[in-house]
Order: structure tokens, then C-alpha cells, then sequence
């Protein structure tokens, strides 16, 4: 009996030392793995150019093209946030993502990595490489203390990014409805999603019926659908994550006698 429960513990312990290792067991949490990848352990490292814009202290744009408006400077982006080059903005498709960035290469750099949300787009920026056009928070927030001016006056910036989870502390999904919404069309920016922080694809479900309708992809993280006849709330919204493929659905989100302009919290999220 000694010697098996001596077998049960070394065995036990070989598949924590495992899970250590390569970050692969059941039942791992991957808000774990987004920790890891804040502390610089688990991120894979690419190379891009940095700038800002807008004010010093600011969220660059007062929304940008993504369509998440003045949420940009409210928690939890809190003007942490950035513009892409088309090659990382992907169309829009990239909006909500997450990435760590930081500078190492400058005198000013702390070298310790920061997060950022994907909210806008660079225009301007080179189409075949990767950079980030980052507001003047986020740009700042690389700095040594102290030392956020002097970086912020270097120019052009060469950093290291990495995609990661994101991670929003426990708000769930959220949908803001469009302002031009009404009883025969339906769009939404899509808030808040932790995970992947992207989607593949959304769908709706009326109350009156049992299919799922495919929306499309407005613009940046609005989706739509012009259903061509009057819409039967409440509707269910079925949200599929690019990465992963987790499939989530709030139901009955958007309730009868919903409003355009109004913004309509679920009960869900992903990694919970």
C-alpha cells in the first residue's frame, strides 16, 4: 500500500511538473496563459514601428474606426488602446484584439510590456508592414517613470508586440445598437469580448423563430442584418470567436421595445 500511494504521488506529481512545462491540462485556465504572457514568459515576439498621435495624455481619436466611440477613454480600455497598419487591422476584422507592445532599443523604453486594444485604424501607415499608431497613453505608458515626454519626442519607435488573450475583468459581453437601427435593420458594435477578443462570425435569432440568421460585418466591430421584413424581438445574438471557434450566445439581449443608441449588456463572456 506504501508503495502504491508512493507511485500515486510521484505520478501526480510528473503531470503538475508537465502542465508546468508545456501549459497543456485539463482544465487550464487561459487567463493564466494571458499572465504568463504579461510577465514575458510565453509571448512570441515580432517586430514593428511605433508612433502616436492625438494628445499626450489621451485615447488618439475620440473613438476611431472600429466604432467603439467614446468608450475608448473609459475603463476598461482606458485610452490603452491603438491604431493598426492594414496588414494587423485586417479591414476591421482585427478590431478588439490585444496585443502586448514595448521598447527596449531607447534610453526612455522601461522594457516592460503593456497592453493595448485594437479601436482604429492607420491609413496612413505602410500596407505590407506591421505598425502601431498608438495613442499618447499607450505610447507613454512604455516609458521609464518620468520619462513619457523625452520618449514621446524620439520619432519613430521600433518595438516588440505579441497577440495575447484579452482579458476585462469580469465585464460581460455588451451591445451597443446602431443609431440607424430600426424595426427592418439591425446593427450592433459588439463590446467587450475577452478571449480572442475577435469574432468570426455573429448571428440573430428572433423570438418568433428557431433559425439563426447570419449578420455581416458593417464596419470595424459593427455587425448587421437587413432582414428585409419586421424584426420580432427579443433577439438573441450567437457570437462565434475567430481563434478558438467557442460559440457563445446571449439570449434575449436586445428586448422588446429596444432603442437605437442604447447599449444592452448579456450574461456572458468567454473564458469564464
Amino acid at each position: 500500500m506504501a508503495a502504491l500511494i508512493k507511485y500515486s504521488l510521484v505520478l501526480a506529481l510528473m503531470v503538475v511538473m508537465s502542465c508546468y512545462k508545456f501549459e497543456v491540462c485539463l482544465g487550464f485556465n487561459p487567463k493564466q496563459l494571458n499572465m504568463s504572457a504579461l510577465n514575458g514568459r510565453s509571448a512570441h515576439w515580432s517586430t514593428a514601428g511605433a508612433t502616436w498621435y492625438g494628445s499626450p495624455d489621451g485615447a488618439g481619436s475620440d473613438g476611431g474606426s472600429c466604432g467603439y466611440g467614446k468608450l475608448v477613454s473609459q475603463s476598461p480600455f482606458s485610452s490603452m488602446i491603438t491604431a493598426t497598419s492594414p496588414s494587423l487591422y485586417k479591414s476591421g476584422k482585427e478590431c478588439g484584439a490585444c496585443y502586448l507592445v514595448k521598447c527596449t532599443k531607447n534610453k526612455y523604453c522601461s522594457g516592460k510590456a503593456v497592453r493595448v486594444v485594437i479601436t482604429d485604424s492607420c491609413p496612413g501607415c505602410v500596407a505590407g508592414s506591421a505598425h502601431f499608431d498608438l495613442s499618447g497613453t499607450s505610447f507613454g505608458a512604455m516609458a521609464l517613470p518620468g520619462q513619457q515626454e523625452k520618449l514621446r519626442n524620439t520619432g519613430v519607435l521600433q518595438i516588440r508586440y505579441s497577440r495575447v488573450a484579452c482579458d476585462y475583468s469580469g465585464k460581460r459581453i455588451a451591445f451597443h445598437v446602431d443609431q440607424g437601427s430600426n424595426s427592418n435593420y439591425f446593427a450592433s458594435v459588439v463590446e467587450f469580448e475577452e478571449g480572442d477578443g475577435d469574432l468570426a462570425a455573429v448571428e440573430l435569432r428572433e423570438a418568433s423563430s428557431k433559425t439563426w440568421r447570419a449578420m455581416q460585418q458593417s464596419w470595424g466591430a459593427v455587425w448587421k442584418l437587413d432582414a428585409g421584413s419586421q424584426l420580432h424581438p427579443p433577439l438573441s445574438l450567437r457570437l462565434t470567436s475567430k481563434y478558438s471557434g467557442q460559440t457563445l450566445v446571449a439570449k434575449n439581449v436586445i428586448p422588446d421595445g429596444w432603442k437605437p443608441g442604447a447599449t444592452y449588456r448579456s450574461l456572458v463572456n468567454y473564458n469564464e
